[in-house]
């Protein structure tokens, strides 16, 4: 078997436990690993201040994919930026609009990770815990396509279930082709995200790209994640792990499935394929 000289992990629901925390076994399987030379990169839709929070936890050096892919940090330096082109942007604002969901846009392409809303309805109380833990990167505006003077990393909905999976069938149509509509589904939750992206951004291409520059094969890369925004990740690792806590849908796509992310399920994917071959 091909040694894993890559660890590509994704954070929500898979790195961090449901109470937002790193096991101890977690921390020491992860330091062994970057120990052993094994690149570690976390790969999430995460912006870059609220993926450098868990980074620093970690105890060991990890780059950073951010966005779905739309920024890649390694160290602390920007290696690639792949924003959504403006005009697109202003074409999704509207197409959401007129299905009655919020839009937020994500900019920043130094990982200031800024979001700047026109407004949230008091109704959509994902969005507006969203950013209220965002505070202070958020920027209220009055027109927010006008705004739009460079473009954006990403433009994200979020909502129930049934509201988003119409939304992201709209989107797709109105875009055609034009820009990515990724999604986040948390059904335990009852919500999910939509994250519109350029089209050729997503978290298996960014690890593509990193791949390429640290010289690894996609045989040597190990992958973990929980949600459809790594499904294709997944698939293209040498080996993908989908977590037991993933979307039950997940769990019947044919990948290896781990225990919860309650039950130190990283660590034992370290020690098992990492660190005993």
């Amino acid at each position: 078997m091909t040694p894993f000289r890559l660890l590509a992990l994704d954070i929500d629901g898979t790195l961090l436990r449901s109470d937002g925390t790193v096991s101890p076994l977690t921390l020491h399987a992860l330091s062994a690993a970057r120990r052993a030379g094994v690149r570690i990169v976390l790969v999430t839709g995460r912006r870059y201040p609220a993926a450098r929070r868990v980074a620093a936890q970690l105890q060991c050096e990890t780059d950073l994919v951010l966005h779905n892919g739309a920024l890649i940090v390694e160290g602390e330096a920007v290696v690639r930026c792949r924003p959504l082109d403006r005009e697109v942007a202003r074409h999704a604002i509207r197409a959401g609009r007129a299905r009655g969901a919020d839009p937020v846009v994500h900019r920043g392409r130094a990982g200031e990770g800024l979001l700047v809303v026109e407004g949230v309805a008091p109704s959509n109380t994902l969005l507006a815990y969203y950013l209220d833990r965002s505070h202070p990167d958020v920027r209220h505006v009055p027109d927010l396509e006008a705004a739009l003077d460079e473009d954006p990393l990403q433009v994200m909905f979020g909502g129930g279930l049934a509201e988003m999976a119409g939304l992201r069938a709209h989107l797709e149509q109105e875009l055609r082709g034009r820009a990515r509509v990724e999604r986040t589904v948390y059904k335990h939750l009852g919500v999910s995200l939509l994250d519109v992206l350029d089209p050729g951004v997503g978290k298996a291409e960014a690890l593509a790209f990193l791949q390429a520059r640290f010289s690894v094969t996609a045989a040597q890369t190990l992958a973990i994640g929980d949600n459809w925004n790594d499904h294709e990740m997944l698939s293209g690792a040498g080996l993908g792990l989908v977590m037991g806590n993933a979307d039950p849908e997940m769990l019947t796509l044919g990948l290896p499935v781990l225990p919860t992310n309650d039950e130190d399920d990283v660590a034992l994917a370290i020690e098992r394929h990492v660190l005993a071959t």
